[in-house]
């Protein structure tokens, strides 16, 4: 197993010193989902949510909490993005919907943190913009899917 990276030999929070990486392109694919009741789901895919479309904002949020993931985890270095993709797909099955961020970058440093992020914000506007009819949703199973690039390589979640 490796050692945790942010710590230094005394054990004091480091912020980790990415200046001898080289540039690659970089690659995160990160998943979360929101279970609800099924008339809170119809309703949000119907476009009857009293404060308007709740995937279109959420999408939105997504895009911007992936920017500003440096500000909101304190050791993460800011990263210039150079694509955000943020899907979502309902189960009526489940009544639920899962939201897929991809956050892309050429740099030294990887993108799982944004990707995750984004998800996460992603289901927290579900949530906000719904809570008024269904408090009781919940939000889960949020994790890294996929990264590629750098030395690490490539790594996918087994299931």
């Amino acid at each position: 197993m490796s050692e945790f990276t942010h710590f230094d030999a005394g054990g004091r929070a480091i912020m980790v010193d990415v200046a001898g990486k080289s540039d690659t392109r970089r690659i995160a694919v990160a998943r979360g989902s929101i279970r609800m009741l099924p008339e809170t789901l119809a309703r949000i895919l119907g476009g009857e949510a009293a404060k308007g479309d709740v995937l279109g904002i959420a999408r939105i949020a997504a895009i911007q909490a992936t920017k500003r993931t440096a500000e909101l985890i304190p050791l993460c270095h800011p990263i210039a993005l150079t694509r955000v993709g943020v899907e979502f797909e309902a189960d009526a099955g489940t009544s639920s919907i899962a939201c897929t961020v991809t956050a892309e970058t050429v740099g030294k440093t990887g993108v799982e943190m944004e990707a995750l992020t984004g998800v996460s914000v992603a289901l927290l506007t579900i949530y906000d913009m719904c809570k008024a009819v269904d408090r009781g949703m919940r939000l889960g199973d949020i994790r890294l899917l996929e990264k590629q690039g750098g030395r690490s390589g490539h790594w996918r979640a087994g299931d």
